[in-house]
């Protein structure tokens, strides 16, 4: 289960998406390391979590067109930009993500061709929260 909601509308991410679904890509490791001249490291924890969320759908699907609407609601104020938030919950393994200050890279590119094509909607993610589930375990 999956949904996005910010300035313009609020809806699940379903009805027309494509197999490759949603991807989650973190921007940076979060480790930093670094080495001395006498082969001593160090480590440095990075505070932030941001990374890019993409959103694949089939080009005729009514989720494109519902993107499509929510960029067009907020393209034109920085009052509201890049405050999306999209929440996915995976039910067969129990892990929940949340993907917070999320703005749009840009609308797809337009392709027409012989067969259906497929949109990918990137948004820039400011904070990525993810909490694993239980799969696996024995009770």
């Amino acid at each position: 289960m999956a949904s996005i909601s910010g300035p313009g509308g609020s809806f699940d991410l379903k009805g027309g998406n494509a197999e490759e679904g949603i991807t989650i890509a973190r921007a940076n490791p979060k480790n930093v390391m670094t080495s001395g001249a006498d082969g001593s490291v160090m480590h440095s924890l990075r505070a932030e979590d941001s990374g890019t969320a993409t959103i694949t759908v089939l080009k005729t699907s009514p989720l494109n067109a519902m993107l499509m609407n929510l960029y067009n609601a907020q393209k034109n104020s920085s009052t509201t930009w890049g405050k999306n938030v999209i929440s996915i919950r995976d039910l067969a393994n129990g892990d929940d993500t949340t993907l917070s200050g999320c703005a749009f890279q840009t609308v797809p590119d337009l392709n027409y061709q012989t067969e259906g094509g497929k949109n990918a909607w990137v948004l820039d993610v400011a904070i990525i929260e993810t909490k694993a589930g239980m799969t696996g375990q024995r009770g």
